[in-house]
């Protein structure tokens, strides 16, 4: 399956903006996924191999945070998925 790399990560993957890792699940891809690209493993998992709670990901068009089998999903291999890390920051307004 295609996996969409963001920019931020294209680093740990040699620039690629989409690999493709075979797998029977959303967690068997990012298992995949981790043992090509070592380096994206702690950009997306915690120590105890939670995903981060701010890497969103989506299979096709569902953030698997809402689907009943979460990580545990099956995939095709004509399915995709994308990794969308949460962006936050700002700036403090200045007005007096």
């Amino acid at each position: 399956m295609n996996i969409h790399i963001p920019t931020p990560l294209r680093t740990y993957t040699g620039g690629l903006e989409t690999v493709t890792i075979p797998g029977a699940t959303v967690s068997a891809v990012f298992e995949g996924l981790t043992a090509k690209y070592p380096d994206l493993k702690q950009h997306l998992f915690t120590a105890e191999g939670k995903l981060r709670s701010f890497v969103n990901v989506y299979l096709n068009d569902d953030d698997i945070r809402y689907l009943a089998e979460k990580e545990s999903a099956a995939v095709k291999d004509t399915d995709e998925l994308t990794i969308i890390p949460s962006i936050a920051g700002g700036s403090a307004c200045c007005c007096r």
